[in-house]
């Protein structure tokens, strides 16, 4: 049972005024405890530093970086991911993350030949490459290479290509991405603010003639 207050009521006890400059450093803690929360596990920022996704972003673009959509699907051929350093890369001395658009799905072959990517033996139709490719690629050969067992991206590993495919460091020459690597999904530009928005449509498959 609640206990009845009595009649004559408490005297609230004084309560100290807190130093504002106390007051500011917390309010700059939080907000620094909320922003590192949201950049591990929501979204963060990041710029451009090089021309291999060349024309669809320019050196020194800024972007957002969704971090939490592939927690609840897989990555989508055409999505613009950013990932860390693979085991090859790392063998290379590259430390600071990639950014690539997904071409090959597990279990996908792909195939770059003739200037044109063929997926599963189907051309892509890509209008926002810089040129069209001017070096072959198959994963099968590629797989037979490195010694990897058949003709396709393996499970849990993914193909990507600079929309600069002449002029890119990507997976046809140093291998898959795995899962674990990717870090998250490129969605919107924020700098420079005449070209602010999202990135465009992804790849789809030609037309039959």
């Amino acid at each position: 049972m609640t206990r009845l207050q009595d009649q004559q009521p408490e005297k609230q006890p004084v309560q100290d005024v807190e130093n504002p400059w106390v007051e500011a450093f917390k309010t700059i803690v939080v907000s620094g405890i909320l922003a590192l929360g949201i950049r591990s596990f929501v979204a963060e920022a990041r710029y451009i530093p090089s021309g291999s996704m060349l024309p669809t972003l320019q050196i020194n673009d800024r972007l957002i970086i969704d971090k939490l959509s592939y927690d609840f699907r897989d990555p989508a051929r055409g999505d613009i991911v950013v990932f860390s350093p693979t085991e090859a890369l790392q063998q290379q001395n590259y430390q600071y993350p990639f950014i690539k658009r997904m071409i090959g799905l597990p279990g996908d072959k792909v195939e770059v030949k003739g200037g044109r990517v063929y997926v599963n033996g189907q051309p892509l139709r890509e209008k926002y490459i810089e040129e069209k490719p001017n070096y072959n690629f198959s994963t099968e050969e590629f797989n037979r290479r490195l010694k990897i067992k058949g003709g396709t991206v393996p499970p849990n590993q993914y193909l990507v290509l600079g929309d600069n495919r002449n002029d890119s460091y990507d997976s046809h020459y140093w291998g898959y991405v795995p899962r674990s690597k990717i870090i998250g999904r490129a969605v919107i530009r924020f700098w420079p603010p005449n070209r602010v928005g999202e990135l465009g449509e992804g790849p789809v498959p030609a037309t039959p003639k």
